[in-house]
């Protein structure tokens, strides 16, 4: 077979870069748009490279087949098994990204922006590493890539940088996070580091253009663009290491079935089923109700996704004799611990709701995950979290405002120091809301059993130890507000006299916003439903 110039680009290209789809490699090889698309439909035809759906199946993602690389071995004057040794090519690097293909989805998109200003640039995969890509510019300098996974916690997270800081220094390094509490915190995490840093929100990096100022250093409140970014590397830096697979098979062909192995679910999955996933993720023991409350869809169209992702064994629907209750399955954890790069076995230990003695009933005590069996203890506790932010996401799409963030308590806590210790805030949830270009954080607590005054002041003295420092602003951008929610009107009455006390004993002032579950069902949590320490007319929790 003869092949072109562009084809044989373009073979070298998925031998560096497997799973890009052919809008990356129009940006990476340097070929128009139109050649590029002709040159792959000559080469899946030829069988020298296999298409798989992702997201959407009019933007297939390529890899090389076996043939492809035998033919691309033939055109380099390399042998078989240097290519399968040099190259991410092979059954095992296969495996590993098509287990992360939406996270390399994002890695591609920057790396087709950083070429539109150096051309050309090679790229280098991670298995292991600290690092997930790293790019070699045309005069040899090099930036590396890190990406913060929507499941990764920030200990997991933390160590990752400490490893990057302590091995071989970068040219540079961009971060990607997933919001922008995450984001604040890498940048505390790289404060200092020997190197230039530049970290972005994924969602904004994923479409932004070369000029777009979307990156931002450390330490300075500045936003920057990929332009001047890689032109402030530094050229000392050099590529990180790490070992290579001890086998190298043939890459295996690919077909796109839901009965297949795990490694192939992600190319398998559509964006509405990956997002109950990461729902359900965040929510464990959710209702088919609140889960449809939060996505702001049917309650039918939550019944089809979840259907669809039963049948593939992702998630578990659990019947505590009043309603049915989604977790995910070993299975579903599985591929979100392997796409954000966790621990399987760590997420499995946490989280798994794996019964036990299958043949007992549903219960706390038959429940494997710690985590998950904490929840399930606390189930009316637990649900009650989900449908106040369930009305607080209705609420806010009827009056035009967006939930752009909702944090569960894993991932909503706040560790600081105050007089010399290492102190925390513990919320049962963090959210986001945005109202026009107003950003509006807050803290959700819901108790049930701070009743008593002792009891009470237990329970603020956390918020006194953070307010009465810079973190909440340094951490959110923003004060946030902490709501305050009691089951019984008799307490969410008490609960306001003692907490100004304890302010002015303490000279702390807390945006507390205190309330019950009575008045937030009759006015909701965006309605005049909230008592502020001090006032003694309600109030609306925010201030929009």
């Amino acid at each position: 077979m003869m092949f072109s110039d562009c084809e044989k680009e373009l073979l070298g290209l998925l031998a560096e870069l497997p799973f890009a789809d052919r809008l990356d490699l129009t940006a990476l090889s340097g070929w128009s748009r139109g050649a590029v698309y002709a040159g792959m439909d000559r080469l899946q035809e030829g069988r020298l490279v296999d298409a798989i759906p992702h997201a959407t199946p009019l933007l297939p993602r390529y890899c090389l087949t076996s043939r492809g690389l035998l033919c691309l071995a033939d055109i380099a004057a390399m042998p078989q098994e240097e290519m399968l040794r040099r190259r991410p090519v092979s059954a095992q690097w296969q495996r590993v990204l098509l287990q992360r293909l939406d996270a390399l989805a994002v890695i591609y998109r920057l790396v087709a922006a950083v070429s539109n200003a150096a051309f050309p640039i090679r790229v280098r995969l991670f298995r292991a590493g600290p690092v997930d890509a790293a790019i070699v510019l045309p005069e040899g300098r090099t930036v590396a890539v890190v990406r913060q996974g929507l499941t990764v916690d920030r200990t997991g997270f933390s160590k990752r940088l400490w490893r990057l800081r302590e091995g071989t220094p970068p040219g540079g390094l961009l971060v990607l996070a997933p919001d922008d509490v995450r984001l604040r915190q890498a940048r505390r995490m790289l404060n200092g580091a020997n190197f230039p840093v530049f970290l972005g929100l994924e969602r904004d990096a994923t479409v932004a253009g070369l000029d777009s100022p979307v990156w931002r250093p450390p330490t300075i409140a500045v936003d920057l663009d990929l332009r001047y970014i890689l032109t402030h590397l530094d050229p000392r830096g050099s590529l990180p290491k790490e070992s290579q697979f001890t086998r190298h098979a043939s890459p295996v062909g690919i077909t796109s079935d839901t009965r297949g192995p795990d490694w192939l679910l992600p190319s398998v999955l559509g964006p509405a089923e990956k997002r109950v996933l990461d729902l359900v993720s965040d929510w464990p023991w959710v209702s088919r109700r609140d889960l449809a409350g939060i996505m702001g869809v049917s309650v039918r169209r939550v019944a089809q996704l979840v259907g669809r992702l039963k049948d593939m064994g992702l998630v578990h629907q659990a019947d505590d004799g009043r309603h049915g209750r989604l977790v995910l399955s070993d299975r579903g954890l599985g591929l979100l611990a392997r796409r954000d790069r966790v621990s399987v076995g760590a997420a499995r230990r946490r989280w798994s709701a794996a019964s036990l003695n299958p043949p007992a009933p549903l219960s706390w005590r038959n429940v494997s995950g710690s985590r998950s069996r904490q929840l399930l203890r606390n189930l009316d506790h637990t649900s009650a979290v989900h449908r106040f932010l369930v009305a607080l996401c209705e609420q806010a799409r009827a009056a035009g405002w967006e939930a752009v963030e909702l944090d569960p308590p894993w991932r909503a806590s706040r560790y600081f120091r105050y007089e010399g210790r290492l102190h925390s805030v513990l919320p049962d949830a963090f959210g986001v809301l945005r109202l026009g270009n107003k950003t509006l954080p807050f803290f959700l607590e819901w108790e049930r059993r701070a009743v008593r005054p002792v009891t009470m002041a237990a329970r603020l003295a956390p918020y006194l130890r953070y307010y009465s420092s810079p973190r909440p602003l340094d951490d959110h951008g923003a004060e946030p507000v902490v709501l305050v929610v009691f089951d019984e009107e008799l307490a969410a009455s008490h609960f306001p006299r003692l907490t100004r006390r304890e302010m002015d004993r303490s000279g702390v002032d807390v945006p507390l916003r205190i309330s019950h579950r009575k008045a937030l069902e009759q006015l909701g949590p965006l309605g005049r439903a909230w008592q502020i320490p001090g006032l003694w007319q309600p109030h609306y929790a925010f201030e929009g």
